[in-house]
């Protein structure tokens, strides 16, 4: 094989659909192409060792702001035991910002943009012995039309085991300045009767989950019935799952009257929230009409048995702690079924950093470029939210404790969530890897000690959560109620023996 195409993925089951895109679209040079994934948790060595096993003359990286850092240490390793090979990066981590970067300065080209026709091209010229003129090489303009789609380069293996991302377009028309896609012009989708003629090949391939990366799936509503009505089609005799990114106020009527056909454990929308408060909103240029976000929110909850999983933003310039509760609390009581509160970072490239003087803000020098304080929330503040998102996760989000959930949160959310983070991290000292009994054992102390719940009606959600868990055994947090009952009523008895002697 003259060329490896790779990348490093957060998990196995991710499987990268931009390496797919350049593997279909390299035309003569297919058979001399082979595609290698590795994830963020494998060695460097061990991982330079098998992109070297063939000698390869090129090796492709994709770069992202999850593996930035370990894509460094294995460019690193390349040019220190394989120099003579070309090492050539794309992705949306070396698009901007280039000169300042190690991994952009050890490389021998880096591609710029959406590389689906232009890295051919350059392998082209590289085996060819014309190697290009300029190192940064900005990615030509090309319709969606002219490239080949990568749905074929799914192998049967990847069908069994990791996630089938599909995109019916690309681009996004809003300009959201904390997001890569506001640098995008407007929306360009793929032809549709093509488009749908490759999800009936992974269908009949097997395929029954298919997540669909489109920023903006919603945005042309005939567009959008037409995919679910061929994905509703199917479900006459199979069970699909589909998973879209909707726009939040953005639902008219005829596309709700096809969410309400979906069957249970069939539809999950992804809702980009990040703030509900307007002032905030209009520092990032995002727009959103917060009472149709509202209204449309909980018409799906209400009418469709779709899971909501939406998001919102700790640290966006301007934005309060009192201001993130509020939207925070707003959007709990929504009730969608999950809530992921992300840590802004500051993506190269991205308008963000043009508030980055007005406001303080100060990110970390390393990828991921989270926020660490502004002028509004100081470092340690900002390390308890980002703890609260995390324990978030683990909690509410995790859908172990959804009996307990409701108690839990009370008419507070927000206030009570932190209480309970904050005392979590001073007991453990941890923010991952909490055994799931000692989790339970965590919970009930953190309600009953410190938001002074009532003990039995705690006992009574977390011990069916407990059922619910699988977990073998009796739950502790009621063996160690029990103990302290029996303890103190030993101490009760011991005082009342102790004043009879008096006496």
């Amino acid at each position: 094989m003259s060329i490896v195409l790779s990348t490093l993925n957060a998990r196995y089951i991710h499987a990268s659909l931009g390496l797919r895109y350049l593997l279909a679209n390299m035309g003569e040079l297919r058979v001399q192409t082979q595609l290698l994934e590795f994830i963020i948790n494998s060695r460097p060595i061990d991982i330079v060792e098998s992109l070297l096993k063939d000698k390869p003359k090129i090796i492709a990286l994709g770069v992202y702001i999850w593996n930035a850092e370990e894509t460094l240490q294995v460019v690193k390793l390349l040019k220190q035991i394989s120099p003579e090979t070309i090492i050539i990066l794309g992705g949306p981590e070396v698009t901007y910002e280039t000169q300042e970067q190690e991994i952009v300065a050890l490389s021998d080209y880096v591609i710029t943009g959406q590389a689906d026709i232009s890295f051919r091209k350059t392998c082209i010229d590289i085996l060819n012995n014309k190697k290009p003129l300029e190192k940064i090489i900005k990615a030509e303009h090309f319709k969606l039309s002219e490239i080949k789609l990568p749905y074929g380069e799914y192998t049967d293996e990847d069908i069994k085991n990791r996630v089938m991302y599909v995109e019916a377009s690309r681009g996004c028309p809003f300009k959201c300045e904390f997001c890569l896609s506001s640098l995008d012009k407007t929306v360009y989708p793929f032809e549709l009767t093509l488009f749908l003629g490759e999800m009936q090949k992974l269908y009949d391939r097997g395929v029954r989950s298919f997540k669909f990366i489109d920023r903006t799936f919603n945005l042309k509503i005939n567009t959008s019935i037409q995919i679910m009505g061929f994905f509703l089609s199917k479900m006459e005799t199979d069970k699909v799952y589909l998973h879209f990114e909707l726009i939040p106020d953005h639902l008219p009527e005829k596309l709700k009257a096809v969410m309400q056909r979906f069957p249970e454990d069939s539809l999950q929308f992804e809702i980009g929230i990040q703030s509900l408060n307007p002032d905030i909103q209009d520092i990032i240029s995002r727009k959103q009409d917060n009472e149709k976000v509202e209204s449309n929110m909980n018409w799906i909850r209400n009418n469709t048995s779709a899971h909501i999983h939406a998001d919102l933003i700790i640290g966006l310039p301007g934005e309060t702690l009192t201001s993130f509760a509020t939207g925070f609390n707003e959007l709990v009581a929504m009730n969608p079924h999950e809530i992921q509160v992300g840590v802004l970072k500051r993506l190269r490239g991205t308008p963000i950093i043009r508030h980055t003087d007005e406001y303080d803000m100060r990110y970390s020098p390393t990828a991921p470029y989270e926020i660490l304080s502004n002028n509004i929330i100081d470092f340690s503040t900002m390390q308890k939210l980002k703890r609260f998102a995390r324990y978030w996760d683990m909690i509410a989000n995790s859908g172990r404790f959804k009996h307990t959930k409701t108690f839990l949160l009370g008419n507070k959310p927000f206030e009570n969530f932190l209480e309970v983070s904050n005392w979590i991290h001073a007991e453990t000292d941890q923010t991952n890897h909490i055994a799931l009994p000692r989790l339970f054992v965590l919970l009930k102390k953190a309600m009953v000690e410190i938001l002074h719940l009532n003990e039995e009606q705690t006992n009574e959600y977390l011990l069916k959560d407990f059922a619910d868990s699988g977990i073998k055994g009796q739950p502790k947090f009621v063996l160690q109620a029990k103990e302290n009952v029996k303890v103190f009523k030993r101490r009760s008895e011991s005082r009342q023996q102790r004043h009879k002697i008096n006496i």
